[in-house]
């Protein structure tokens, strides 16, 4: 049986979004091992059926005997484990895992973009400053003729093609992680005052703070309540501690669900999905699950919000940064039922037409399959 690898820098990672491909990899005959650091949903991946392989790696070390330690330890796994082919998410198992696999043997490699992130697009010193040198790493690391790069959305696609970090003739897209329609429906609406739904990890990267103060400014204009459903993440630099989470639920502005393991019944209980992120995303799986159950959306316009919200169609785009243009789009949902209305029902036949659990996992299975014949021919021609 051919054994494939799935590896990400957290384990809620593989839990939330990589589960659906997993199931779908061993229906197909596949083996699939899952590894990333430990957590809480480790355990949920072994329920499921999956072997969890433990990946010591920090999220926010620099350190270079660190970071190579961390390298070293995967190498390790895939030496153990003798994969056909490792896939990797997000940054560091990018950069790091395909460091590991060339060290280990492994010539079937993929690596998912899944967004510049902070990293490209942040604007302070810190971002400044590792900006090149992870540019520099990913020339290095993505170069080989034997991996394959699957970005979701153009934009951060043709950006590392014209910066160089890829060649073209290595690239893939697939846009987002899909959504499973079946699970995701539509609802009625809820009886009652609107509900503006903001569900992600509470980071000041996702817009967090600009719902908060277009909160504010929606008092006294609009009767509606503003509920955050999600957690910090107290492994990323930007996020929202839950002293500042329970202030502005004491204040009122806003209500704070915390972590909810049931999101088609937090998606049935809102009116209107907002995401007004400040940074460029690869596809927002609220987004999309969201618009498959039918709701409206309000998100940034920025690459990846944009990929999913046609503006005026099945939602509205406001600008990055900007509580006012973000309390006005919320406004004009939440007094308007019947544009409600027709935006989700446009939302989710978008999801059907283009983003479906389905799709995705067949794309994604299409690119393992390519390298993988990539890999064979090769090693039949040494």
């Amino acid at each position: 049986m051919t054994k494939l690898i799935l590896v990400s820098n957290t384990e809620w990672y593989l839990y939330n979004f990589r589960l659906s491909l997993a199931r779908h990899l061993r229906e197909q005959g596949y083996e699939v091992v899952l590894v990333s650091p430990p957590g809480r949903f480790a355990p949920l991946l072994e329920q499921a059926g999956f072997r969890w392989v433990e990946w010591r790696v920090g999220r926010q070390t620099l350190a270079p005997w660190q970071e190579l330690a961390a390298a070293f330890r995967l190498a390790r796994i895939y030496r153990e484990e003798r994969p056909a082919l490792v896939h990797h998410h997000t940054i560091k198992p990018v950069l790091y895992g395909t460091l590991a696999a060339r060290w280990a043997g492994v010539s079937a490699i993929v690596n998912s973009i899944p967004g510049r992130g902070y990293v490209f697009l942040g604007s302070d010193p810190k971002a400044r400053l590792l900006r090149p040198l992870v540019k520099s790493f990913y020339r290095m690391v993505l170069k080989s003729r034997q991996s394959a790069v699957i970005f979701e959305n153009t934009t951060d696609q043709q950006y590392f093609v014209d910066e160089k970090l890829v060649s073209a003739s290595r690239v893939w897209l697939i846009e987002g992680v899909g959504v499973d329609p079946q699970i995701f429906s539509p609802t009625p609406e809820p009886d009652g005052i609107p509900v503006i739904l903001f569900a992600s990890r509470m980071l000041w990267d996702k817009g967090v703070g600009v719902l908060v103060e277009a909160a504010r400014l929606l008092r006294g204009r609009v009767a509606a309540r503003v509920a955050l459903a999600g957690e910090p993440d107290p492994g990323n630099p930007a996020t929202v501690d839950d002293s500042t989470l329970r202030g502005w639920a004491d204040e009122g502005v806003v209500e704070w669900w915390g972590w909810r393991g049931d999101m088609p019944a937090v998606y049935a209980s809102s009116h209107i999905v907002t995401l007004p992120t400040m940074y460029g995303e690869g596809v927002p799986t609220v987004l999309l699950e969201a618009a498959a159950c039918g709701r409206p959306l309000v998100a940034s316009d920025v690459p990846g919000c944009r990929h999913v919200v046609e503006d005026g169609v099945n939602g509205l785009i406001v600008p990055q940064n900007d509580p006012a243009g973000l309390a006005a789009a919320l406004e004009k949902l939440a007094v308007d039922p019947s544009l409600r209305g027709r935006m989700g029902a446009a939302g989710r036949r978008r999801v059907l037409d283009q983003f479906t659990t389905d799709r995705v996992n067949a794309a994604t299975l299409d690119v393992y399959r390519r390298v993988l014949n990539e890999s064979s021919r090769n090693s039949e021609s040494r």
